[in-house]
């Protein structure tokens, strides 16, 4: 170890440790006892549970980063100990009473050893925070929902201590934060909303009945007086339902994905009745999913929200395409899933080859019944072969033991379209036409086997082979047209970002809500709560 890099133990007995301001004086009976080497082996013991802390002090020979008599240590316990204060902020567990604990910690040092274990805790301390910041409160996503399959990405938490030790410690921190577009206007909003909740939020609910252009009374008024405060409606005096009420209403329903009619009806009226806490809620829940998201997201990539029923391509932070959305029906076995992956192909004129759990628990029973049911689709051997219907005993079979597949010809009526979109993973989830055209105008639209459809595939289609042919709408009907099931590359891959957000802030900056259709937020929530979330003036 080089004499600049030495720990400087001895010097602590006469000048004190001083820690986020407090100082901290130690004090042995023979001061030359106090070796480099006894401070090294207390770091060494103290950090073996923890395979990041003891890998970087293995790295810098066991030198203090916290510890060590000098301003740039000094500030780096400042930092850490303002970060903490201030966790709550991000949606995290209040930390300081971790805070606290360091700080009567680094009072209480009598020894080398007791010095060793107070660095060793502020770098844990670093790392635990920094985890739950950068990848999210919750180690296991799926442990919540097993419908929540999504691979959090890893953070080098080596990186994150070589940080402190190196960078200004402040600013250092401070980057640490999620830096997306998404997270960042997240936690301005919930901090407008603590605000409001502060000030004593919407005011009195309003009476849930059916409310319209034409009416009068004091419902009226109690719906226009939530709305001014909400921000959606500059205050008035007038009683009536006004086309100014009436425009309020219709963004409202825009920006919480109701219906939009201007009718404040029961589903309408429920929604502007939810409490500005629950509001809070979902948005920190929003931001503990941010977290899990890989900070890459690509420059151009497909995301699918899956309770705001759309899917966009965005292209370098902006929404370059958008259209509505199927997702699953809300039954176990449907729910769409959660997850990441890349989009490799489209297939053009696609064949159904109908998953084998829709085979054997809907269709095989009513092939007992009638050997001709759906026949639309072919029912075909291990080798490929058509099998003849009328030639097969389909009583004699289980879910088990049914030993064919079920497949669905290119056509018009085709399950999937006439386009899908691949990006293989073992949850056989992708995106798709459909026939069934009439589902993209219902407000809740889960009606899938689990696979997203898309209301406007062409254009999608086009969207994305516009970077890699020159006419990408007539290269793509051209091979419609052939009527042949037809495989197309994609020369760059898409990453595909299949989330669920009930909150998130649109392009516009404005925050937006959606139902939480699946009930997964209200366990992640369940989940913060156990970890020690609480909301602002709400929970002890």
């Amino acid at each position: 170890m080089s004499q600049a890099r030495a720990p400087k133990i001895t010097s602590y007995v006469t000048a004190g440790l001083f820690a986020a301001g407090l100082g901290v004086a130690l004090h042995w009976a023979d001061a030359a006892e106090a070796s480099t080497t006894g401070f090294r082996q207390a770091v060494a013991e103290m950090a073996w549970e923890d395979d990041s802390v003891a890998a970087f002090y293995r790295e810098n020979n066991y030198d203090p980063i916290w510890t060590a008599q000098t301003d740039e240590a000094r500030a780096r316990r400042q930092a850490l100990m303002q970060a903490l204060d201030e966790a709550s902020a991000h949606g995290l567990p209040d930390m300081s009473v971790v805070a606290a604990r360091l700080i009567e910690q680094m009072r209480a040092v009598k020894s080398t050893r007791d010095l060793g274990a107070v660095e060793v805790a502020l770098s844990r301390a670093l790392v635990d925070y920094a985890t739950d910041l950068q990848t999210g409160l919750i180690n296991n996503p799926e442990s919540i929902d097993d419908g929540i399959v999504r691979k959090k990405h890893k953070v080098d938490m080596v990186a994150i201590l070589r940080g402190i030790e190196t960078q200004r410690p402040q600013a250092f921190l401070q980057s640490l934060v999620p830096h997306s577009t998404q997270y960042r206007a997240l936690l301005r909003e919930k901090l407008r909303l603590e605000t409001l909740l502060d000030a004593g939020g919407w005011g009195a609910p309003v009476p849930v009945r059916k409310m319209e252009p034409g009416d009068t009374g004091t419902d009226v008024i109690a719906l226009r007086n939530r709305l001014v405060t909400m921000g959606y409606l500059t205050p008035t005096a007038a009683r009536s339902y006004d086309l100014a009420l009436e425009d309020a209403v219709r963004r409202f329903q825009g920006e919480h994905g109701l219906e939009v009619d201007g009718i404040a009806g029961e589903g309408t009226l429920k929604e502007v009745n939810r409490p500005v806490t629950d509001r809070i809620k979902s948005v920190i829940v929003a931001m503990e999913r941010e977290r899990w998201l890989t900070p890459d997201r690509g420059d151009r990539h497909v995301l699918v929200n899956q309770t705001d029923f759309t899917a966009k391509i965005i292209d370098k932070g902006e929404v370059t395409f958008v259209t509505r959305s199927v997702i699953g029906r809300n039954s176990h076995d449907r729910r769409s899933p959660e997850f990441s992956d890349e989009m490799e192909h489209m297939v053009i004129n696609p064949s159904w080859y109908v998953p084998r759990s829709i085979v054997t628990k809907e269709y095989l029973p009513k092939l007992k019944n009638n050997p001709n049911a759906h026949s639309y689709i072919e029912i075909t051997d291990s080798r490929g072969r058509v099998v003849d219907r009328n030639a097969v005993d389909f009583t004699q079979f289980t879910q088990r033991s049914f030993p064919f597949a079920m497949r669905q010809p290119p056509s018009r009526s085709n399950a999937l379209g006439l386009v899908k979109f691949m990006f293989p993973n073992k949850y056989n989830i992708y995106l798709h036409d459909t026939p069934q055209k009439s589902l993209f105008g219902r407000e809740v639209r889960a009606f899938s086997h689990g696979c997203i459809r898309l209301q406007d595939p062409f254009d999608f289609a086009y969207a994305l082979l516009a970077v890699q042919e020159d006419d990408p709408k007539g290269f793509f009907q051209s091979v419609l047209n052939s009527g042949k099931e037809t495989k197309v590359e994609l020369e760059t891959k898409v990453p595909v970002h299949i989330i669920y957000r009930t909150a998130f802030v649109s392009e516009d900056g404005r925050a937006e809500f959606r139902r939480d259709v699946y009930g997964r937020d209200a366990k992640i929530w369940e989940a913060l709560e156990r970890a020690g979330v609480v909301l602002p003036g709400v929970q002890g």
